[in-house]
């Protein structure tokens, strides 16, 4: 069935696909947002149009997420990459050690940037397996008196996610840039959660955090405004100038999904949608095979290899001649990667899964 304005389908592991009534409104609001005169890219953050903007982006994010009283909701900019840094540099303090679950790559980055802070313990590290799993609770090695724990979600370049919501007694912090809005979370277990908005919510620009007020009120008063969580929820997100058309865009999700069965309607479609894939992948008798471990697989990246390097090039060209984009594996796992975000529809992994066991019959 073709796509709208002939769009291929887009396995990008970021930025990613969004969807196209999304991106329809958002056109609209490019060159005369709702009569103002000015698209929303050239008007001011200070002026009353886009006041309302956050604002309601806000409060969606709130419905969406079940986000409870005594949280507080950051539009910030710099990705996942400047909180590997503004975490440790608020919350690691002298004398303290803070704990890091490593489940992949972008857990391993957090690592690097809270050392260059203060202590850190790796209280797990999937390494040594090629980061092909997470642990289970009685694996971890944790720190007594523990400033926080870090946790990543969703690793996308192997592929792993954790099933559920972690519970610690110490403050747990967690990078969900890739699965943030995919299905349901419990806030409440958190002390701060951020994603880059570039997968599952929006374009590349925005970062989210959600920040517990208890957490919040630990932060020093020494750090460098740019970098302080407080000052910028003392300014409500707009400190500096916001990545305005990224808040706006995310907004605009943000209210596609509540029109579309909420955070519940996001994993039944995610859960279909990786079923597909991973069925297929199971019932090639072994020409493709699975990255992570079962109990640890992605419903937001798809990873697996095929018998050699070879077949791996001629899978992602002939994929690409077919209308399947983004396919190729990253250099440390290899093989493919299907990145099938929200917006993502089910017709592109029905499509991938048919074209895979058409591929595996001719060169199995």
């Amino acid at each position: 069935m073709p796509q709208p304005y002939d769009r291929v389908f887009n396995f990008s592991a970021g930025p990613s696909t969004l969807p196209v009534s999304v991106l329809e409104e958002a056109r609209d609001g490019l060159l005369n947002y709702q009569g103002t005169g000015m698209g929303v890219m050239e008007m001011s953050h200070r002026s009353k149009p886009f006041e309302a903007i956050i604002q309601k982006a806000e409060a969606d994010l709130r419905t969406l997420m079940g986000i409870p009283e005594g949280y507080r909701v950051l539009f910030l900019q710099g990705g996942a990459s400047l909180q590997f840094s503004m975490v440790p540099l608020s919350f690691l303090g002298e004398g303290q050690t803070a704990d890091y679950v490593v489940t992949g790559a972008w857990g391993k980055k957090g690592v690097e940037a809270a050392r260059l802070v203060g202590c850190v313990n790796v209280a797990w590290d999937g390494k040594g397996e090629n980061y092909r799993d997470v642990p289970a609770p009685e694996a971890l090695r944790l720190s007594p008196n523990t400033a926080y724990v870090h946790t990543t979600s969703n690793e996308t370049i192997q592929g792993v996610q954790f099933a559920g919501d972690p519970s610690f007694e110490s403050p747990l912090v967690c990078d969900m840039s890739s699965d943030i809005l995919s299905r349901p979370v419990d806030v409440s277990r958190y002390a701060l959660i951020y994603a880059g908005a570039q997968k599952n919510m929006g374009p590349a620009g925005a970062t989210i955090v959600i920040i517990r007020d208890d957490f919040l009120a630990r932060a020093p008063q020494n750090v460098h405004p740019i970098l302080d969580y407080r000052v910028h929820a003392d300014n409500d997100s707009l400190y500096n100038t916001p990545s305005s058309w990224s808040i706006y865009v995310c907004g605009l999700v943000y209210q596609h999904l509540l029109d579309n069965e909420g955070l519940e309607g996001a994993r039944a479609r995610n859960e279909a949608k990786a079923k597909a894939l991973y069925d297929a992948i199971d019932g090639s008798e072994g020409f493709y095979r699975g990255h992570a471990e079962p109990r640890a697989r992605s419903k937001m990246n798809v990873t697996f290899t095929l018998p050699n390097e070879d077949l791996t090039k001629s899978f992602v060209k002939e994929a690409e001649a077919n209308g399947m984009d983004g396919l190729k594996g990253h250099r440390s796992v290899g093989g493919v990667r299907a990145s099938i975000y929200n917006a993502f529809p089910q017709e592109g992994c029905e499509a991938l899964a048919s074209f895979m066991k058409d591929f595996a019959a001719r060169n199995g």
